[in-house]
């Protein structure tokens, strides 16, 4: 150890150990991925089926066809269990499909503004302003519960304002670089504005969008268990864990585990979520994914 200062020494171990701790994020989400996709594939379960006779079995019990209720039963006894299981997969299904609508319609509408700037600009900046400042949630309720509950409404009705933070990032981005000095090279020498968009602006917003794609992820599976709850989200033949935590409301003090275990695994993927989120914004959320090619000019 000679010739390596002590400091050193003792702030590789922490320095491994932050590191470590930085994925654990990582590995519940794709603990929760891997449960989505391939869970239901393992579990066999029918959400209408209501096994009466095995009604608010506790975490661990035997049921009447002889199999073990790991996570108990409901109150038409319905597996916990199977229910978190294809909950998972709803949730991802719901919030995969609504952000990257939104990620589609908001990316596309802010590299335009950011990049024609003029009075299309203004006019989107203001249309971004005003849908931003109207409650994302209560549009939500008023469209899931305008129409027959499906998943193609809930995921409109939550695409309907989630598509503005992804047009603001993205203007912002674009309003920075369309005065690069590449960008203005491309314009001299005859490079159609699509062609401007597509490879020397699009790319850049990269980093961002995606950190951005990561948080509204996790908004967006909370604001479905939410409808759910609500009764106003998904029908009665899909799982999801709002509907599961609503079931289990009138039974909280002699069936604790039939909303508090779909609550808890809704709060974990949520947290963690989150501090996925926090980690790809503080690196990527300020356009920092291409700052050694924005410095050296180079377009890609």
């Amino acid at each position: 150890m000679t010739g390596i200062p002590a400091p050193a020494v003792i702030a590789a171990p922490r320095q491994d150990r932050r590191r470590m701790l930085a994925r654990v994020p990582f590995a519940i989400v794709g603990l929760y991925l891997f449960v989505a996709v391939f869970g239901p594939l393992l579990i066999t379960y029918d959400p209408v089926h209501t096994p009466l006779g095995d009604r608010l079995l506790s975490p661990g019990s035997m049921t009447s066809t002889g199999d073990t209720a790991w996570l108990g039963t409901d109150g038409l006894g319905r597996d916990i269990l199977a229910q978190i299981v294809y909950g998972a997969r709803t949730s991802v299904v719901i919030g995969a499909a609504t952000v990257g609508l939104s990620c589609l319609v908001g990316v596309g509408l802010g590299a335009v503004a950011g990049y024609a700037r003029g009075w299309l600009d203004a006019v989107l900046a203001r249309v971004f302003d005003v849908l931003l400042a109207f409650p994302a949630i209560l549009l939500a309720i008023v469209i899931a519960g305008a129409f027959e509950r499906s998943v193609l409404v809930v995921v409109v009705a939550l695409s309907a304002t989630a598509w503005i933070s992804f047009a603001r990032v993205t203007r912002g981005v674009a309003l920075s670089l369309r005065e690069r000095a590449w960008v203005d090279a491309a314009r001299v020498m005859g490079v159609r504005g699509r062609s401007i968009l597509g490879r020397h602006v699009l790319p850049f917003t990269a980093g961002p969008v995606i950190a951005l794609a990561t948080l509204e992820f996790a908004l967006v599976v909370l604001a479905e268990a939410g409808l759910s709850f609500l009764g106003i989200g998904l029908p009665s033949s899909a799982v999801s864990w709002g509907q599961t935590i609503a079931n289990g409301k009138g039974y909280l003090e002699s069936a604790w585990w039939i909303s508090t275990l779909p609550g808890l695994t809704l709060s974990v993927l949520i947290i963690n979520i989150g501090i996925l989120g926090d980690q790809l914004t503080a690196r990527y959320g300020r356009g920092r994914l291409d700052d050694r090619r924005t410095k050296t000019g180079d377009p890609l």
